[in-house]
């Protein structure tokens, strides 16, 4: 289970290592480090969405040197980065698609996680942290969607905070003085550029002091894998590099490709062409639809006729996960060995797409239909179809280690008795 020990070779690392062990940190836990030998291609999203965070920062880091957050000079400002700063046409689209690649590659890391168990014990923690990055993503996400000043900025910022209204139905005023508040003032105007400008430089560094806790706290209990199974011996694991950075590196390289696709070649597909007009406070657009990341959440907040009932809703789709290590009763963690898990997974992933694309539709005909029974689905897995598949389910049986199925028995062994010869 423990890898080799760091041993300083020479007299500047003997002194650094006594004062500040950064080699050492890097030797035991990143380039020793004991990972399970089975990780497949859906562990690899880790580390790209480390990459994107890094990137996201940058660029941003950059973009605001230029960007002025002024009501009547911000989109202006965009213009002036796009045509008149030299590359600041890349640092844009690099930014702005980031933001999609980045939740591409969350909703993989999430899908992953549901499905192998990641957050049942004793992870429960990792989970907890990795969904409130999740919901720090999304905030940051909405702000920076403001900040260009088109007319999708202008109405989604609007609408967004307008959600909070829906409290005054709890306690009269509430939501109104919150709102005002989040506005500075009685509409969305300058100063709310300011306070959304402000947030979405600083939550990218929240975001990543939540990533350090969240790494930190799976370097505690070690990786799930696809087995769902606890390490039993070193013959279960292997070192991290060159394993699985090479491993990895090799799926940042074509996530890369993906990237640079809609960089260089599509870089406002995913985006709303409305706003490249710009914010208009006396013109509604006649649909205001969010970033497409945000739309399984927005139909299930359309889904409902009551505002607050909708707010609700919205909110605890999100909160429920949560909740996710206590909700699932069952035992076994992987997917792989629950049968009838894996039918109504597949049904969960399914619900979502449907919300997805429900959310991108007006609220007429048959989306409405589809919208409430997507709704009702999504929180009937969570609250009643979990809890029950952990009594009535059955699975199937589970190796006896993680190296048995990949080495196979006899190999197995053999590798066993192999280092129990070399260590006497």
């Amino acid at each position: 289970m423990e890898g080799p020990t760091y041993i300083p070779r020479s007299g500047f690392a003997r002194w650094m290592d006594r004062r500040l062990p950064v080699i050492r940190f890097a030797q035991e836990h990143v380039i020793w480090y004991p990972t399970p030998r089975n990780l497949n291609i859906w562990y690899v999203f880790g580390g790209i969405l480390a990459m994107i965070l890094t990137v996201q920062i940058l660029t941003g880091i950059v973009l605001a040197m230029h960007y002025t957050p002024d009501s009547t000079l911000a989109f202006d400002s965009v213009e002036h980065i796009m045509r008149d700063v030299n590359a600041g046409w890349l640092l844009r689209y690099l930014h702005s698609n980031g933001a999609s690649m980045f939740f591409i590659a969350v909703y993989l890391h999430i899908f992953r996680g549901l499905y192998y168990g990641s957050y049942k014990a004793p992870r429960e923690l990792i989970w907890i942290i990795g969904v409130l990055i999740y919901i720090v993503m999304m905030a940051t996400a909405f702000l920076g969607y403001t900040l260009p000043w088109g007319q999708m900025s202008f109405w989604g910022a609007t609408v967004i905070t307008n959600f909070f209204s829906a409290l005054d139905f709890i306690i009269p005023h509430l939501g109104t003085s919150i709102v005002t508040w989040l506005w500075g003032g009685f509409g969305v105007d300058n100063a709310t550029l300011h306070r959304f400008f402000s947030l979405h430089y600083l939550l990218p560094f929240v975001l990543a002091a939540l990533v350090a806790l969240h790494i930190w706290a799976l370097h505690v209990p070690g990786n799930n894998n696809p087995l769902g199974i606890d390490v039993k011996s070193p013959q279960d694991t292997v070192p991290f590099h060159p394993y699985y950075t090479v491993k990895d590196a090799f799926f940042l390289c074509c996530f890369l490709i993906l990237y640079a696709y809609l960089v260089f070649f599509a870089p406002d597909v995913l985006g709303d062409p409305i706003n490249y007009v710009p914010a208009n406070p006396i013109q509604t657009p006649e649909d205001i639809v969010p970033e497409w990341y945000f739309l399984p959440f927005y139909a299930i907040l359309r889904s409902i006729p009551n505002k607050l009932a909708g707010v609700i809703a919205m909110f605890s789709s999100i909160l429920i996960l949560l909740l996710l290590p206590w909700l699932d009763t069952s035992r076994v963690r992987s997917g792989r060995f629950r049968p009838a898990f894996k039918w109504f997974f597949l049904l969960f992933v399914i619900d979502a797409l449907a919300l997805g694309f429900v959310g991108a539709h007006p609220p007429e005909g048959w989306y409405i239909v589809v919208g409430r029974i997507a709704t009702f689905w999504y929180f009937f897995h969570f609250i009643i179809l979990l809890p029950l598949l952990g009594w009535f389910e059955r699975p199937l049986p589970l190796p006896a280690s993680i190296s048995e199925p990949v080495l196979g028995g006899g190999r197995a062994a053999a590798g066993a008795a192999a280092q129990s010869m070399e260590r006497h």
